[in-house]
């Protein structure tokens, strides 16, 4: 059986990416680890594909965006912003909606390859770093939002999740709130912990903190609606919600309405991601706003510039996010409603 670049890496005790550096001559490798790489495939008899090595330099002009849920508020400004910028630079983006699923994703990563596909943005959350690893060796440029596993090449790009939900609480706090609840995302994903650590940052220091005032939401409307049941009736006298993105608020002010509590009148509420549904609910939600489409934006110039440099360096991009104070924490209506 042949060896492949994995058992190289293995026998050498570096990653994938940095025996395909090696290998093609590109990016840097100090000497002592590419005499280690070069021994290895001695020891192995490794013989690269040189057929594959001259594929991976055939351009097409061609670049993919694999989203979770497509009918996700975030995502059609997000798929806006790359496919500007990458219309703008010549390429063609290929849309790819995995349902969150782990399989799916890897299917079209195998699917992209054989259609020699110059680069990935990944809004995704299931790859691991076998995955990447895959990518790495196919020498396919990537991209990834928001979260990674721990990688040797890349671009991550994400915004600041706990400053933001730090933010959230603190404006809720500005406006009068004495007992703040945090509805929280799935716990797996690097955003949503994020968001629930900067709650705690803030609410630890408050003499009403307890544990039983975080409950899980799934980042969806039904979870919303469904916290707020769960909140309740553990903390009838709550008077301000954070929730951890704005689907979930959406359910929480929809739970709210059914039990007959006014926004902000007795709760105010507060969301984080910044689309387009916080400005149609009635009352208009407050959030935190990703700059959303320029998040899209710098994820495919990021991408064409390591397609055109044949880049591979790991680098991490923080942006910024910004409080939009609308009618569900309006203080001056709150405070004419206690």
């Amino acid at each position: 059986m042949k060896a492949t670049i994995r058992d190289v890496a293995k026998l050498a005790g570096v990653s994938v990416a940095t025996v395909s550096r090696v290998m093609n001559q590109k990016g840097y490798v100090n000497s002592e680890t590419e005499q280690k790489v070069n021994k290895a495939m001695q020891q192995l008899k490794f013989e690269p594909n040189q057929m594959a090595r001259g594929l991976a330099g055939k351009r097409t002009k061609t670049i993919a965006l694999i989203l979770p849920d497509i009918s996700n508020p975030f995502f059609p400004g997000l798929a806006r912003g790359v496919e500007d910028i990458a219309q703008n630079n010549g390429y063609t983006v290929i849309l790819c909606n995995s349902d969150d699923m782990g399989v799916k994703e890897r299917s079209y990563i195998e699917v992209l390859k054989k259609k020699y596909i110059d680069g990935i943005i990944f809004a995704t959350n299931n790859l691991v770093r076998e995955d990447l690893e895959r990518m790495e060796e196919a020498q396919i440029p990537f991209v990834m939002l928001d979260r990674a596993p721990n990688m040797e090449s890349g671009c991550v790009i994400k915004v600041d999740n706990f400053g933001g939900a730090k933010a959230a609480v603190e404006h809720l706090l500005n406006v009068g709130c004495k007992k703040i609840a945090h509805v929280y995302g799935p716990q797996e994903l690097t955003t949503a912990k994020e968001r629930l650590a900067g709650y705690e940052e803030v609410a630890k220091q408050q003499s009403w903190y307890t544990p039983t005032l975080m409950i899980p939401g799934d980042f969806t409307i039904d979870g919303g609606i469904k916290a707020v049941e769960a909140l309740l009736g553990k903390h009838p006298d709550l008077d301000g919600i954070f929730a951890g993105n704005d689907q979930m608020a959406v359910g929480v002010l929809k739970g709210l309405k059914r039990r007959g509590i006014s926004v902000p009148g007795q709760v105010a509420v507060c969301g984080f991601d910044g689309v387009n549904l916080t400005e149609i609910t009635e009352p208009e939600l407050s959030t935190i706003a990703q700059p959303i489409y320029q998040i899209g934006e710098l994820a495919a110039n990021k991408l064409i510039e390591r397609i055109n440099l044949s880049s591979t360096h790991y680098e991490t991009v923080e942006l910024g996010v910004s409080l939009i104070v609308r009618e569900s924490t309006r203080k001056s209506v709150m405070s004419g409603s206690k």
